[in-house]
C-alpha cells in the first residue's frame, strides 16, 4: 500500500497551527476558505462504509454514536489528491449507548436535533470541503488542559490515528455555520481505493451548538454543564 503524496493544496505552516496557549484538543477554528476545484481522476465516497464517528461528554457521562455519510468524492492525479469533499445526514445521527426506542434515546435524539443543537429541522446535513493538506512531522500533536471529571474528553493524542501521514485542512459547515479546521489524518492508496481516517476535537460552540456551553458556568463543581469540546472520527473511502 502506497501513501498518497498530496501537491496543488499545500498552505503554508503558520495557517495550520493549533490554537497558542497550550496546545489543542480542540483544532483551532477559522474563517472559512476558498475551494479550489480538483483535477484528475474522480473517485466516489463509498457511504455504505464510509462514516463519521461522534462522542459528547458531561462530568457524569457521556454519548457516542456515528452519523452517515451520504456522498461526496475525491479527485485523484496520479498520486496525489487535488480536491475532494463529503456530506452526513444529521437527521439520521445514530446513538450507540443508549438502546434504539427507549425512553432515553428518544430524548437525546431529539434534544440533538433540535435548535439546542443541530437544528437539524432548517439543517439537516453537514458537509466538509478539502482547502489544504500538507505533511504530518512527528511530535506535533498537542493535549490541552481540561476541567477533569469522571468522562473528561479524550485527548487530541488519544484520537489521532496511530500512524498520522498528513495534516488535513477544510470547511466544516453545520447548522448553517461555515468554519475552516486542521487535523492529523492517515491516508492511502491501493488500487485506485483511498481510505482516509482522522479523529480529533472541535469546540461546538464555533458552530453554534451551545447548549449549557461550559464557558458560562459559575462553579464547575457543580458539574452542570456539557463539555465544548466534541470527539469526531471520520472513516472515509473512495473509489
Amino acid at each position: 500500500m502506497k501513501l498518497i503524496k498530496f501537491s496543488g493544496l499545500m498552505i503554508a505552516s503558520s495557517l495550520l497551527m493549533f490554537s497558542c496557549g497550550g496546545g489543542g484538543d480542540t483544532v483551532e477554528t477559522s474563517e472559512a476558505e476558498e475551494v479550489k476545484a480538483g483535477s484528475g481522476q474522480t473517485l466516489t465516497i463509498a457511504s455504505e462504509s464510509s462514516k463519521v464517528n461522534w462522542r459528547g461528554y458531561k462530568p457524569k457521562g457521556q454519548h457516542h454514536g456515528i452519523i452517515p455519510v451520504t456522498d461526496g468524492q475525491l479527485m485523484v492525479e496520479g498520486n496525489s489528491i487535488t480536491g475532494g469533499s463529503f456530506s452526513f445526514d444529521i437527521t439520521k445521527l445514530e446513538i450507540h449507548d443508549l438502546e434504539e426506542g427507549s425512553e432515553n434515546h428518544g430524548k437525546l435524539f431529539g434534544h440533538l436535533q433540535s435548535d439546542d443543537f443541530f437544528d437539524a429541522a432548517n439543517h439537516p446535513e453537514a458537509r466538509f470541503e478539502i482547502t489544504g493538506i500538507e505533511p504530518f512531522s512527528a511530535d506535533e500533536i498537542e493535549d490541552k488542559d481540561e476541567y477533569e471529571t469522571e468522562n473528561t474528553p479524550k485527548s487530541s493524542s488519544e484520537l489521532a490515528p496511530s500512524s498520522p501521514t498528513h495534516w488535513v485542512k477544510g470547511n466544516l459547515t453545520m447548522r448553517g455555520t461555515t468554519k475552516n479546521i486542521k487535523f492529523p489524518a492517515h491516508v492511502s492508496i491501493n488500487d485506485s481505493v483511498v481510505e482516509a481516517k482522522a479523529g480529533f476535537n472541535i469546540d461546538r460552540t464555533e458552530w453554534g451548538l451551545s447548549y449549557n456551553d461550559e464557558g458560562n458556568v459559575i462553579d464547575r463543581a457543580k458539574d452542570q454543564f456539557i463539555y465544548n469540546s466534541v470527539s469526531v472520527e471520520f472513516d472515509i473511502k473512495a473509489n
